[in-house]
Formats: structure tokens, sequence, C-alpha cells
């Protein structure tokens, strides 16, 4: 179930307050180590501690060729690509078989060195990640 929700969490549209500039791609270049990951769907009551963040290590890295990766537990949790439409990141999650799945972040914070986004759906989850 947590590694379902974060998979979620890092797998869904980023929008920027309205007051934000479009995101650019310089600014999500790197490693973005997860410290807080928050459940936002009051239906469910599982949430994700802090002492299984530093077990288990999570992280996002952004690369330069639009792809992204998804670690946790020192393992690729996913994979696929990102592209950007004004505030927003489209991720396409590729899966299994060649199928593919797309889905966004909705960010509320990006600077140099934190990136905080929500999902939406069954296991909406607001995720704090900082730049390493």
């Amino acid at each position: 179930m947590i590694k379902t929700r974060l998979f979620t969490a890092t797998i869904v549209l980023l929008i920027f307050s309205a007051c934000q500039s479009a995101i650019k791609p310089e600014s999500l270049y790197g490693k973005w180590k997860y410290v807080k990951i928050e459940n936002t769907d009051i239906r469910s009551t599982d949430n994700v501690t802090s002492e299984q963040l530093e077990s288990e290590s999570p992280y996002i890295l952004f690369s330069k060729n639009d792809s992204l990766m998804i670690w946790w537990g020192g393992k690729v949790l996913t994979h696929g690509t990102y592209k950007l439409d004004g505030n927003n990141i489209l991720v396409k999650e590729i899966l299994d078989g060649g199928k593919t799945r797309e889905f966004p972040f909705i960010v509320s914070k990006l600077d140099d060195k934190n990136l905080i986004f929500e999902t939406k759906g069954d296991e909406s989850a607001r995720v704090t990640t900082v730049r390493e």
C-alpha cells in the first residue's frame, strides 16, 4: 500500500499556483529526496512514517533527456518520461509489456531546494522533496 501511494504520489500532474511562472526544465533536473508524504485522502489512514522514509530513501530523478526514475528501497519503483506544459509536468509511465500510463503532479512549491506536489485519485498524497 505504501509503494502504491508513493507511486501514485509521484506520477501525477505538477501545477504551480496561478501566481508562479511556468516551470523551466532546468529547475527540475536532478535528484529530489522524499522527506515527507502526507495522506490527503480522508478515506485512508495509511501514512508513510519518517522512519520508513529514512530506511527506504525514496527519491525521484529528473534527467535532461526528459526521462524520470522513481527509486524506493534502493530499487527502481517506476520510470518513464515527462514533459512540461506551462506550470504542469505531464508524466508518462512505462509499464511492463510496453504499455504506458499518463498522469499528473500538482505542484504547490518549486524552488532551488524544494519541490512539493500533490497527487489525486484513490490514494491522494502531498509529497515534500528536497534537492540533493
